[in-house]
C-alpha cells in the first residue's frame, strides 16, 4: 500500500508542476484524424451525389434498375459508415467525460 500511496503522490506533484508523464508525439507523415473524417464525409456525400445521378438518369431512361441499385447501397454502406464513425467518437468523448480529473 506504501508503494502504491508513494507513486500517486509523485504523479500528482508531477502534474502539479505542469508535467504529467506523457510527452506528445510527433505528427507522424501521413492523415490526421480530422483528415480522416473529413474525407469520410466526402466520400458519403459523394456516394449521395453519384446515387441520385444515377436515380435521374434511369428516369430519364439513359441508366439501367443495376446501375441504380449499386449506387443506392454504395450510397447507403457510406452513409453507415459515417454514422459508425460518429457513434464511435461520441462513444469515445463520453468515456473522456466520465475519467477522473
Amino acid at each position: 500500500m506504501t508503494a502504491n500511496l508513494t507513486s500517486a503522490i509523485g504523479a500528482y506533484t508531477n502534474a502539479a508542476r505542469g508535467g504529467a508523464g506523457i510527452e506528445p508525439r510527433p505528427q507522424e507523415a501521413g492523415q490526421s484524424f480530422a483528415d480522416l473524417v473529413q474525407s469520410a464525409g466526402e466520400s458519403a456525400l459523394q456516394s449521395g451525389l453519384r446515387a441520385e445521378a444515377v436515380t435521374l438518369e434511369a428516369i430519364d431512361g439513359s441508366a439501367e434498375v443495376s446501375e441504380v441499385v449499386t449506387a443506392i447501397a454504395d450510397a447507403e454502406i457510406a452513409l453507415q459508415t459515417v454514422v459508425a464513425m460518429r457513434d464511435q467518437v461520441v462513444a469515445a468523448y463520453q468515456e473522456i467525460l466520465r475519467m477522473p480529473i
